[in-house]
């Protein structure tokens, strides 16, 4: 087999990779941690090309790669390294620093620790001379993070190759000992990455949020420069390659991108980083596949995953490698998305119907209620605005209510009396997030429509954010995107208990805390206020001989007491204002309730 030198070759002569190869002839004796030979070769080509030279030596002494890198870079061996969870690796790398510096760079240390080497060791060139040695070993666990023990500055000629060698079996020994317990504990590295965009606030923020509620460790955020989108790696092969040396540094297991990608950029990020890549979209799907409780919910959500997945089965690379799932392999499963598109097809068929007769259900129970004339009112806002706090206090149940995105993803509907006795229903659903799906919005929409059969909205809004405005501006849009932009609404601002001065931007609306109680009675007073605006109450005695009349109060209001007397029944009802006339003149003249 034809020994060849990797990584970066571009503009080096022929003659010198060919001089370079027999680097592959200079194996170090059983008791050398690199063999002098070795060292003044290296510092030679690297005095030659003003490039990083790299070689990988086995255990045994052999030499089984040789890199050219940049100046600032490590160039990753071409060779498969074995990865066990509880083993070093076996191979040790060195490689040189141009400019005279052998101290260990943070991507050198990350990719110590990230592929698991025997050591990684850093000679110092200046002058085409080797003037130190700096090697670095896997340590022990200190609070969550592998530490490195360091040798070093050390003269490349009379290096104590025996500690060295020793240190080896030691930081295999401390990998041994720990890494159950560690891989047990660890959170998945994630990098954010986006674009400079026109949003009032920091979308990554956002998104950083999105990652640590799907269990991520966010350990770095990169943006880049408004530009045109790259069509192959969304942001250019230049901050690729800079994304990709600090993945090495940082550890990082998966690149999170604040917007959607293709399949064709997904693929290509992953084999230049080198790690898992998803979009802000999978993100979410992830999040919504690992809350969804309710048999409805959890349907919702694999249609959801399947119709964004279906065009992007090709080319998943390393998504649909990783053995053992992650963040963005949730839901439906990678089994499920390595079947060929015509039984997935069929499986969006089947969800469909399932859904349809589900919102076939929904609808009898929708027809119940209007009969019975109890006004709906929907709590709607973004993502942990505190609508399920809200609900609670309201109603005095206990859904789940946590500070944490998309805590409620099924709906719940409760019960509540308001002072004057008017029965409520209260409806309480997934929260909306900036850049919410298309699929994901298709999949709830027959849910969401709860929204748009309200007789009134609570807007609830979390002024403690400091882009309140430009979510409520995303509330907006998919209320108007679900044809509930016009029902009546009261704009609830919520967490005033965690602000340190008086809000000042409730000028059409009302401020509370739900959590402490805030001003919650005002709020009830401004609901009754809303949903009887167009509603009287009456109080009637209605005869035995019409009772009719009673039948027609409940089919046009809301009857509120009810007491049997010897001359008929006495009731108490909302009722609209068009409609008295109706009930008083069928009372007086005997006529029936309904004949106008």
């Amino acid at each position: 087999m034809k020994r060849i030198v990797n990584g970066n070759t571009d503009g080096v002569k022929q003659s010198v990779l060919e001089e370079m190869a027999l680097l592959y002839d200079m194996p170090c004796d059983a008791d050398e941690f690199i063999s002098n030979e070795i060292v003044g070769a290296l510092a030679a080509y690297t005095e030659l090309l003003n490039r990083e030279i790299s070689v990988y030596i086995a255990r045994d002494g052999r030499v089984v790669d040789v890199s050219i890198g940049d100046a600032r870079t490590v160039t990753m061996p071409s060779m498969r390294l074995v990865r066990n969870e509880d083993r070093l690796c076996g191979v040790r790398c060195v490689h040189t620093h141009p400019g005279g510096d052998g101290r260990l760079s943070g991507v050198d240390v990350g990719t110590l620790r990230s592929m698991r080497l025997d050591s990684m060791a850093a000679i110092g060139v200046k002058d085409g001379r080797a003037h130190s040695l700096y090697a670095g070993y896997l340590g022990e666990i200190i609070e969550d993070e592998r530490n490195v023990v360091i040798y070093g500055p050390l003269r490349p000629a009379h290096l104590p190759h025996e500690l060295l060698l020793r240190e080896v079996a030691l930081a295999d020994d401390r990998l041994n000992s720990t890494t159950k317990a560690v891989v047990e504990a660890r959170q998945e590295r994630a990098i954010l990455v986006g674009i400079e965009n026109d949003e009032p606030y920091d979308t990554l923020d956002e998104l950083g949020e999105l990652a640590s509620t799907a269990g991520a460790r966010v350990v770095g955020r990169s943006t880049q420069r408004k530009r045109s989108i790259d069509n192959a790696t969304y942001v250019g092969s230049g901050k690729a390659e800079e994304l990709s040396l600090m993945g090495s540094e940082l550890e990082a297991d998966l690149f999170v991108f604040d917007d959607e990608l293709t399949a064709i950029q997904q693929r290509n990020l992953e084999q230049a980083l080198n790690a898992a890549v998803i979009d802000r979209t999978t993100l979410i799907l992830d999040i919504f596949a690992a809350r969804a409780q309710s048999h409805e919910g959890k349907l919702q959500v694999e249609l959801a995953q399947l119709k964004y997945r279906l065009p992007r089965l090709l080319g998943k690379g390393v998504a649909l490698s990783r053995l053992g799932g992650g963040i963005g392999t949730r839901g439906p499963g990678e089994k499920k998305l390595e079947i060929d598109r015509r039984r997935i097809r069929r499986r969006i068929f089947e969800l469909e119907e399932e859904l349809r007769r589900i919102e076939k259900q929904r609808e009898l129970r929708r027809e119940t209620r209007t009969r019975n004339s109890t006004p709906l009112v929907a709590l709607v806002g973004y993502t942990n605005s505190g609508k399920s706090t809200l609900l609670n206090a309201l109603t005095g149940s206990e859904v789940l209510a946590k500070d944490m995105l998309f805590a409620t993803l099924d709906t719940v509907v409760r019960k509540a009396v308001l002072q004057s006795g008017t029965q409520i229903l209260l409806s309480d659903t997934v929260g909306f997030i900036n850049k919410l799906p298309h699929d994901l919005v298709e999949a709830f929409k027959s849910t969401l429509e709860e929204t748009a059969n309200a007789d009134l909205i609570l807007h609830v809004i979390d002024c403690s954010s400091n882009y309140y405005e430009a979510q409520m501006r995303v509330v907006d849009e998919v209320l108007y995107s679900l044809g509930a932009g016009d029902t009546p609404r009261i704009n609830v601002y919520n967490k005033i208990d965690a602000l340190d001065v008086p809000f000042v931007g409730a000028r059409d609306g009302v401020c509370i805390s739900a959590l402490t109680g805030e001003n919650l009675d005002e709020l009830i007073d401004l609901i009754e206020a809303r949903l009887n605006a167009e509603r009287v109450r009456i109080e009637v005695l209605v005869p035995y001989s019409k009772y009719e009349c009673i039948t027609a109060i409940r089919k046009e209001g809301q009857l509120l007491e009810e007491s049997h007397e010897a001359d008929g029944v006495r009731v108490a009802a909302f009722i609209n204002r068009a409609t008295v006339w109706k009930i008083r003149n069928a009372l007086d003249a005997g006529k029936p309730a309904d004949d106008p």
